[in-house]
């Protein structure tokens, strides 16, 4: 039984073209801040972060998928793999905002300067 040599080198080139657009969209982004996502708040941050937070975890989730070969997995092992990443990610989210906001609020409403 002999196996053929499969040449990935699109393949790479495509990936490293696809990470390198979004991260420049990210740098992009960063630099100039637009105002109307700046500005805009959804669920206690402003889209701006959003953005950040959806392009990193899609650049996260597609490095995993291309360089760690699991789109050829079966879908039992992606799921076993992707689902419990999903769920502490958006835990992490669920708990930094809500810490940040409580903390935020004891800053602002108390007698307790800022001092950092």
């Amino acid at each position: 039984m002999s196996h053929e040599h499969v040449s990935n080198t699109k393949r790479i080139w495509f990936v490293f073209g696809l990470l390198s657009v979004v991260t420049t969209v990210e740098v992009i982004l960063g630099i100039i801040k637009p105002e109307a996502l700046h500005f805009t708040n959804f669920l206690g941050m402003n889209l701006l972060n959003w953005i950040f937070y959806i392009l990193t975890i899609f650049k996260a989730y597609y490095i995993v998928w291309a360089f760690m070969h699991m789109e050829g997995e079966k879908k039992s092992l992606q799921s076993a793999v992707v689902a419990p990443l999903i769920f502490l990610i958006l835990y992490l989210l669920f708990i930094l905002l809500t810490e940040g906001d409580y903390v935020f609020g004891v800053f602002k409403n108390s007698v307790i300067k800022w001092n950092f």
